[in-house]
């Protein structure tokens, strides 16, 4: 299915996410890479040794959740815009989902944002908590979103500029 309409299943997320227990440790890295290429950036900027070293550059990242403390590097240097930081541990409520975003304007802290799913679907209007530069070198910034526990493992963009329906 994902090499049909480029979204992943929910059979594929399964695969990569931690445990429910572990989301609800802290932050965690989530790598949701399904394609086999020639990448490992990840690899490399993860210090905690939490992406595990891969056999062939073109392997497909693996985690280890134990090891991930949620720091985010390896998210701002994931040219594929494939990982996201999940922090279900914010509130009995809410979560923190981080982010990467490329596109101008970038969002400030306390906007208001429309959360959309891996297929673009609305999921609804969040706050913007905070906003990470990338650096000068990196232009990936990560936008830190507050949203209800149960939206965590489905929100994955933004859009700005209110809520675009259907036609």
């Amino acid at each position: 299915m994902l090499n049909k309409t480029g979204v992943p299943t929910a059979e594929d997320v399964k695969t990569v996410s931690p445990s429910e227990e572990r989301l609800n440790k802290g932050p965690v890295a989530i790598i949701e890479c399904f394609q086999r290429l020639p990448c490992n950036p990840c690899t490399e900027a993860c210090k905690q040794g939490a992406i595990l070293p891969m056999q062939d550059i073109n392997d497909l990242p693996k985690m280890d959740f134990d090891k991930c403390n949620g720091c985010g590097v390896c998210l701002s240097r994931c040219p594929g815009l494939a990982i996201f930081v999940v922090d279900a541990s914010y509130s009995s409520t809410e979560a923190i989902v981080r982010i990467p975003y490329e596109y101008v304007p970038v969002p400030q802290a306390g906007n208001k944002v429309v959360g959309v799913d891996r297929a673009g679907e609305e999921l609804g209007t969040f706050e913007v908590k905070k906003v990470q530069s990338g650096g000068p070198k990196n232009k990936t910034y990560t936008v830190w979103l507050v949203v209800p526990k149960e939206l965590a493992m489905d929100v994955r963009s933004i859009r700005l500029g209110g809520v675009r329906h259907a036609r």
